[in-house]
């Protein structure tokens, strides 16, 4: 059975950081990806990685801030979130996928139970 288990988010002062993790079970993924939705809007892509190369890919609203990591070993995936600000609040999702479009959540066959991030001003 697949499962995507996160963990990590929270609230934090603007200016902070936190780390998600997204823990894989059942499988191996071509490529993993973190989406965010606040309220009232759609889900938007934040960032994926691929599995065995590693390529990375971030939306333009947190690169430079945002940073993806994996451990194969563990078969999870990491989100670092630096230098935080009220408009990256939101239920962070982890997805997986194995293959389709980066940025398209229905592309993403597997999704883990959404991790809140609450960044106060």
């Amino acid at each position: 059975q697949v499962q995507l288990v996160e963990s990590g988010g929270g609230l934090v002062q603007a200016g902070g950081s936190l780390r998600l993790s997204c823990a894989a079970s059942g499988r191996t993924f071509y490529r993993m990806a973190w989406f965010r939705q606040a309220p009232g809007k759609e889900r938007d892509f934040v960032a994926a990685i691929t599995w065995n190369s590693g390529s990375e890919d971030y939306a333009d609203s947190v690169k430079g801030r945002f940073t993806l990591s994996r451990d194969n070993a563990k078969n999870t995936m990491y989100l670092q979130m630096n230098s935080l600000k009220p408009e990256d609040t939101a239920v962070y999702y982890c997805a997986a996928v194995g293959g389709g479009s980066w940025h398209r959540p229905s592309d993403y066959a597997y999704w883990g139970q959404g991790s809140q991030v609450t960044v106060s001003s």
